[in-house]
């Protein structure tokens, strides 16, 4: 997709984790399907053995478009399942269960540490995956607003503790349009509302439009009613309205962690989101 920065999340966190040194890092995510479970486990112990404690492994199962799944897979055969695969992706990150088909197997390096296994989901599906693998789980409240509080509170109430993770332990995914003034945000939030209509359809956009842009084209009453939809998605507004809107969301879930995702046009105007909310919610550089 030629809108996005990068499709290699283990090549962006290398670069990332290089380049500081008390952040952590994490994938959102790595497609799993696609891949072999052994080799995402090989790179993320490489990733963890470079910088121990600050790597995170999240892991979903987006088929992706048309020909994005051909061409990763066009040449395989069965495929397992990927509830299967998530265990195997466990075994290799820690002491392999007894009876595990590849319990003589090693992922390399062998290290002290373990990258923090998340499993990201828009619904009840995946956290009835996440409790009973023992992982920790992100839902995407950006991409299902409605049915996070169902599918928490279940992975809460059945979570199994396991070598990776004692206890139950969640993070929202939230889309932050923010900028200095509400009509700043509003006309950033214009040019996301085309990009998601386009990221979402059978075909990848191109490129991600300008504000410039996306005032010219307007929109069809058919696209301004899937906009008033996927604007219940969306945290918009100046650095105290949608910080405000965060903490909500964050109390309402019981969340440990947010993932914010200031998915705007322009990197210098990413930049100024990421860091007007810093501020506002009081996160210091370290």
């Amino acid at each position: 997709m030629r809108s996005v920065a990068g499709s290699s999340p283990e090549m962006l966190m290398m670069h990332l984790a290089d380049s500081t040194e008390h952040i952590r890092i994490g994938s959102g995510g790595v497609m799993l399907p696609h891949y072999s479970p052994y080799k995402v486990a090989e790179n993320f112990r490489v990733l963890e053995a470079l910088h121990p404690n600050r790597i995170d492994l999240g892991i979903g199962r987006s088929p992706s478009y048309q020909l994005v799944n051909r061409a990763l897979n066009e040449s395989k055969g069965k495929r397992l399942s990927y509830e299967q695969q998530i265990e195997d992706i466990r075994n290799f990150l820690s002491e392999p269960a007894d009876g595990h088909r590849f319990q003589d197997l090693t992922a390399m390096p062998v290290i002290e540490t373990a990258p923090e296994l998340w499993l990201l989901g828009t619904g009840r599906g995946s956290a009835e995956i996440a409790a009973d693998q023992g992982m920790s789980y992100a839902f995407a409240h950006l991409g299902n607003p409605e049915g996070g509080m169902d599918a928490v509170d279940h992975y809460r109430k059945n979570f199994r503790p396991s070598p990776l993770l004692e206890s139950s332990k969640v993070m929202i995914a939230v889309f932050a349009v923010v900028a200095e003034t509400a009509e700043k945000a509003e006309a950033l939030a214009t040019a996301f509302d085309l990009w998601l209509l386009t990221v979402e359809s059978s075909s990848p956009p191109p490129y991600y439009p300008s504000v410039k842009t996306a005032l010219e084209r307007g929109v069809s009453a058919l696209e301004r009613e899937k906009i008033r939809h996927n604007r219940r998605r969306m945290f918009i507004g100046t650095p105290d309205q949608v910080a405000e809107k965060i903490r909500k969301a964050a109390e309402t879930y019981q969340a440990d962690e947010v993932t914010i995702v200031p998915n705007v046009f322009g990197a210098e105007n990413r930049m100024k989101s990421i860091t007007l909310l810093a501020e506002e919610l009081g996160i210091k550089k370290v």
